[in-house]
């Protein structure tokens, strides 16, 4: 059993992907070609935006569009606790400070009521400037947009959505990567939308951030490649992984969005009453990147994970550590006591395997062994 099952997915899509791949080959527009622009309009459309811009990979999407807002020394983003390194990390690299907030209870995202109350207490200790929050998909789950939106324009802050994991998710029709001032994904390769490597995007509305982006993606360029007028990065998406994406996005809205949450909803009916599955709030669809049970502790987490590895069940734990604990980020000293949600969530959370190719006797394997190996 494959937790996510790549190898079917390209035995299935083999004929087109490999079709795609050669076109590029016997082209030999390897960097830029025509494949990037065509996947940038396909995204730019499915999410309901005027600019996609692709890059390397979706850390680097992220930085992308801090530099341009000219995130900076001094300034504080806000970003939830619970959720991968990457989505903090950026903030560090250009120069401001990351402030972490934790998050809900049942839909793991960043908290509306506790990002208010750091946000006030940012401001009267006068030390940073707010600037920006960072709101992280968790698992294909979009955050509740509203309630941040509203924050953000109470403080005047910038909403950067980092829809790694949240690519085809939807808030009320509105799809994921549409939120916000700006919003990115990422196409590693485990992703709702993946690749065969890294790769990455910027969604936008703004079209003179999306003129930005398009230099600081290439080292700044203005006119031409040697003439720079910024200081940007090297980060473009190969032309090779944008015409597979082409293959797998029309996969993606054909069937594997729709058969994803169809396998989140048979593992939900058969675990509703063994253990705490994951909640999805009314007018909220996921694009299910993971299908994360809870447990009681700690102990019974990591005992139903060793033996669902005994029995060939691959599992993973998203996240064991969270990030106001990261060594990285021990100058920010934080205080365990405010993230108790995220502390009480990082050992008990544990992801099942799920994807659009895995089959029913599968999820009703996974069950049964949970049923049978969990202790209560």
């Amino acid at each position: 059993m494959q937790f996510r099952d790549l190898k079917t997915q390209y035995q299935i899509l083999k004929p087109q992907i490999d079709e795609a791949i050669q076109s590029v080959v016997n082209e030999g527009k390897f960097i830029m070609g025509r494949q990037v622009k065509e996947l940038e309009e396909y995204l730019a459309e499915y999410v309901g935006v005027r600019y996609c811009l692709t890059c390397a990979n979706g850390t680097d999407a992220l930085t992308m569009v801090l530099m341009a807002w000219n995130v900076k020394a001094g300034d504080a983003v806000f970003v939830p606790d619970f959720t991968f390194f990457a989505t903090g990390e950026v903030v560090s690299l250009v120069g401001a400070t990351p402030v972490f907030v934790d998050v809900d209870t049942d839909t793991f995202n960043i908290d509306p009521i506790k990002l208010e109350i750091v946000i006030k207490e940012i401001i009267k200790t006068g030390q940073l400037k707010p600037k920006a929050i960072i709101p992280v998909d968790l698992f294909g789950l979009p955050v509740n947009y509203p309630e941040i939106e509203k924050i953000a324009r109470n403080y005047n802050l910038l909403i950067l959505e980092d829809g790694a994991q949240g690519f085809g998710g939807m808030l009320n029709g509105q799809r994921a990567c549409s939120f916000g001032h700006a919003a990115t994904t990422s196409f590693f390769p485990a992703k709702p939308l993946g690749c065969y490597g890294d790769g990455g995007a910027v969604f936008t509305n703004d079209g003179e951030l999306a003129e930005k982006l398009k230099s600081i993606r290439i080292h700044g360029k203005g006119s031409s490649r040697y003439d720079n007028v910024r200081i940007g990065m090297n980060s473009r998406l190969d032309t090779i992984q944008a015409a597979i994406l082409q293959v797998k996005f029309q996969a993606f809205i054909d069937y594997e969005l729709e058969k994803v949450n169809q396998i989140a909803q048979s593992y939900s009916e058969k675990l509703k009453d063994i253990v705490k599955t994951p909640i999805i709030p009314e007018g909220y669809y996921s694009s299910w990147a993971q299908y994360t049970i809870q447990l009681e502790n700690k102990v019974q987490r990591d005992t139903l994970q060793k033996k669902l590895n005994e029995q060939g069940i691959p599992t993973m734990i998203y996240y064991p550590k969270p990030m106001h604990r990261q060594s990285a980020f021990a100058e920010l000293s934080c205080n365990d006591g405010d993230f108790i949600v995220t502390e009480y969530l990082c050992d008990r959370i544990l992801s099942l395997p799920i994807h659009p190719y895995l089959k029913e006797d599968s999820v009703s394997k996974v069950c049964e062994a949970i049923s049978s190996s969990i202790i209560i």
